[in-house]
């Protein structure tokens, strides 16, 4: 018998397929990129990074009921089972707790009364190359810019404005960027002094026409509380505050704080409204108020 004859073997034929099935694969790093091998092209696509927070907080149990005293003084009136009810809050009616939460709660006395909402959104970017941070950063940028915020100028220049820094009441204590890690601080103007009562620091009109407390009898809050942007809470914030008046009706004032954590934004916003027309409400005392509980929301976000 003769033997088989045997095959031929072509080293570079064998290279050249390796290489060939490498190429078709466009193999991807070992960090999750991905390598573009057209030419011309990028040679690597990362995606951008997702948020922070990928839950939200159950929001009617985020006020702790000390505040909600502070903050409903109205309540305490109320018969013990009432109270209970005031307390629990309602819940926002949203589709996707994960995405949106929210809660308010009214109370009223005899002097006033009060109402708080809160709300809380957590940002997400469908878009591959912008991070869920940034995205939420453009809302909360839209938000502040509708709120028309007064430009702040230099203490001392000619019918300017104090700075949030320099007017001691600006300047909040919060927790810091998305670290995670408290940045609170001390400030001029803190509300560990705030008055339990809401409506007794409200002022009343003076035979001259101006308020008790200082609040000009036109409307507007007293200097250095205008509305401002406010420095050591989450990435960004600000502070709004407004006060309405129909007719002859009471004046309501309604004092907003706004801070981004990350890819969250959350509202606070908190309205007095006294039984006598001729009552302000005082403007310091709702900031205080309402940044005190910004602060305590923002440090359970990073619990």
């Amino acid at each position: 018998m003769q033997p088989k004859a045997r095959k031929a073997y072509v080293p570079g034929l064998a290279a050249l397929l390796v290489a060939v099935v490498a190429g078709c694969s466009g193999g991807g790093g070992a960090d999750g990129t991905t390598t573009d091998t057209k030419p011309g092209g990028p040679t690597t696509a990362t995606a951008a990074q997702p948020g922070k927070y990928r839950t939200l907080r159950e929001p009617c149990g985020s006020v702790p009921r000390s505040m909600l005293k502070d903050l409903l003084p109205g309540v305490a009136s109320l018969p013990e089972d009432q109270r209970a009810k005031v307390y629990e809050g309602t819940a926002a009616v949203t589709y996707d707790t994960d995405r949106r939460v929210g809660c308010a709660w009214k109370a009223a006395s005899p002097d006033a009364s009060n109402q708080l909402m809160i709300d809380l959104e957590r940002v997400v970017s469908y878009d591959p190359a912008v991070s869920d941070a940034d995205r939420a950063q453009e809302v909360y940028a839209k938000a502040e810019t509708a709120a028309g915020l007064p430009a702040a100028t230099a203490p001392g220049a000619p019918g300017g404005m104090p700075s949030a820094t320099d007017s001691g009441a600006g300047t909040d204590a919060g927790t810091g960027s998305d670290s995670g890690t408290s940045t609170q601080t001390g400030e001029t103007g803190s509300p560990s002094g705030t008055p339990s009562g809401s409506a007794s620091g409200s002022g009343t009109i003076t035979p001259d026409g101006t308020p008790s407390d200082g609040t000009p009898s036109d409307g507007t809050t007293p200097d250095g509380l205008e509305p401002r942007v406010l420095e050591n809470l989450g990435d960004a914030a600000f502070l709004d505050d407004v006060l309405a008046r129909s007719g002859a009706a009471a004046q309501q004032r309604t004092v907003s704080v706004v801070f981004r954590t990350s890819n969250v934004i959350v509202t606070v916003r908190y309205t007095e409204q006294p039984a006598h027309p001729t009552v302000v409400p005082d403007s310091r005392e709702l900031q205080d108020k309402a940044r005190e509980l910004a602060r305590t929301l923002a440090e359970q976000l990073n619990e």
